[in-house]
């Protein structure tokens, strides 16, 4: 049999328990947060003076902030790119809608609400240029991504376990900064977007979780193949209006760095984290290659440490159209 049809069998055996996983780590419109829960309420009396509070607040937040608030909102609102991807993934059937296509749209619905709330709440402070952010998000959404995973779901959910827990570390360190500056609100909003980041990341690691159980050999070579090519970043495309795709990204992930926001290090200490996670030391059942692509994981955040330990930041800083009237106002 095939390595595809044998992922396909995989996906539907684990498809019997999409319910459980939806009732587990999604949570039901009616009870979860909504954006409107942290702005300023329109319907209000108060609204003007609400928004007058946020705006001499957002006054104190320096230029890197908003250069991380601004990447982490667009990369949010690029949501389309990612569901379409999830779709396309080897057992996802959104034609019959099967249970994965439902985990999808689920999933999808939940995380419309970041991007959403972010957004609004840019547009709100007066801190950034709203026309560049937003071509800046139309690009990303026009240029897509490629992550290297194929339709393969067991590469796409190594991907999405990793990328979900570096999500949280970057809204979390948002959360943070805010904080310290007095933001109590903002604070407390990306605080709550951090939280929805982390239950994600429980699902897909517990969905490779539960295909190591049946397809060890086969699941420790794609979380290899992952590794070995490195987990990109949704918007590794990033760009602004006028230039070309993706020359925008390292740029923010430096500003991204300087603040503390994501880090080399947190990549290692991610990578570290699903090694643990999986129990990547005491799986049983492995074919002589899949035992060596263990033995290479094992010993890879030694190696990134070191590496990302000898990393140098550029001294300058990148002035982004996104976020000009955060240094003159």
């Amino acid at each position: 049999m095939s390595l595809k049809n044998i992922r396909l069998e995989v996906m539907q055996l684990l498809e019997k328990n999409v319910e459980s996983f939806v009732d587990q780590y999604l949570i039901p419109v009616e009870k979860i947060w909504q954006p409107s829960d942290f702005l300023p309420d329109s319907e209000s009396d108060t609204f003007f003076e609400d928004v007058k509070e946020l705006r001499e607040i957002a006054k104190d937040l320096p230029y890197d902030f908003w250069v991380a608030m601004v990447g982490d909102t667009i990369t949010e609102e690029a949501l389309p790119t990612y569901e379409s991807w999830l779709m396309e993934v080897e057992g996802v059937d959104n034609l019959e809608r099967n249970g994965w296509s439902k985990w999808v749209r689920q999933w999808t619905g939940e995380e419309n609400r970041h991007g959403d709330v972010l957004n609004k709440y840019l547009y709100l402070s007066g801190r950034v240029n709203m026309r560049e952010v937003e071509m800046t998000t139309q690009h990303l959404i026009n240029d897509g991504f490629d992550i290297g995973t194929g339709k393969d779901p067991y590469k796409n959910f190594v991907y999405t376990s990793f990328q979900e827990l570096a999500t949280y570390v970057s809204h979390n360190r948002v959360s943070q900064i805010a904080k310290n500056f007095g933001d109590n609100k903002l604070s407390k909003m990306c605080k709550m977007i951090a939280g929805d980041e982390m239950r994600h990341h429980h699902a897909y690691s517990e969905f490779v979780n539960q295909i190591f159980k049946v397809d060890p050999s086969e699941m420790m070579l794609a979380f290899q193949y992952m590794m070995k090519l490195k987990i990109t970043m949704p918007a590794v495309f990033l760009r602004e209006s006028g230039e070309k795709i993706g020359t925008a990204f390292e740029e923010f992930s430096n500003s991204a760095q300087k603040l503390g926001v994501y880090t080399a290090n947190d990549y290692v200490e991610i990578m570290q984290k699903l090694l643990d996670k999986w129990s990547i030391d005491k799986v049983s059942g492995l074919t002589d290659e899949a035992e060596k692509a263990r033995d290479y994981l094992m010993k890879l955040p030694g190696r990134m440490a070191k590496i990302s330990e000898r990393l140098v930041l550029p001294e300058e800083t990148k002035i982004f159209k996104w976020v000009q009237p955060a240094i003159v106002g």
